[in-house]
């Protein structure tokens, strides 16, 4: 199954530390990416219908994702993206600081091991961190790191 067409919204975190401007990312749970760093880091996000502006879309999936409501301020408008499935993921950043230990990660379904007949439930994200801009560069997928430059962008 193709991702054309599928859309998904979220919203990135950011802090001012005294190391600098550090974002919030989520790795991506499931068997997948259980020892993969490169490329399992995004936004805290999620696929939405047509009835369903990507505003409330981003909101909702934060809570859905994180188990923790989304935080009031100003939103920038980080504008869309479209990752290599063919997803257009549309995010905003909001500056906030949350403790990523307060996380009660939202859970997905899935046959595991393929063909077994068993199904297990895997966080969606397995784990939540502030990661400096650098390192954030390192492990986030590919298409979204756009979304930090355009925050860096604004924050400059």
């Amino acid at each position: 199954m193709s991702g054309s067409g599928k859309r998904s919204a979220g919203l990135l975190l950011f802090r001012h530390t005294a190391r600098g401007l550090e974002v919030l990312l989520g790795h991506m749970g499931g068997p997948f990416f259980a020892r993969r760093d490169a490329g399992a880091w995004g936004v805290p996000k999620g696929e939405y219908e047509p009835d369903e502006t990507a505003w409330d879309a981003a909101r909702r999936e934060f809570q859905e994702e994180l188990g923790l409501a989304p935080p009031e301020g100003e939103a920038i408008a980080l504008d869309e993206v479209r990752q290599t499935n063919g997803k257009v993921v549309t995010a905003w950043a909001i500056e906030a600081d949350l403790d990523p230990a307060a996380m009660v990660p939202g859970t997905f379904r899935m046959e595991w091991p393929p063909k077994s007949g068993q199904f297990q439930e895997f966080p969606e994200l397995d784990r939540v961190e502030w990661l400096s801009l650098e390192r954030a560069r390192e492990v986030i997928i590919t298409a979204q790191a756009t979304f930090l430059d355009r925050l860096v962008e604004h924050s400059g």
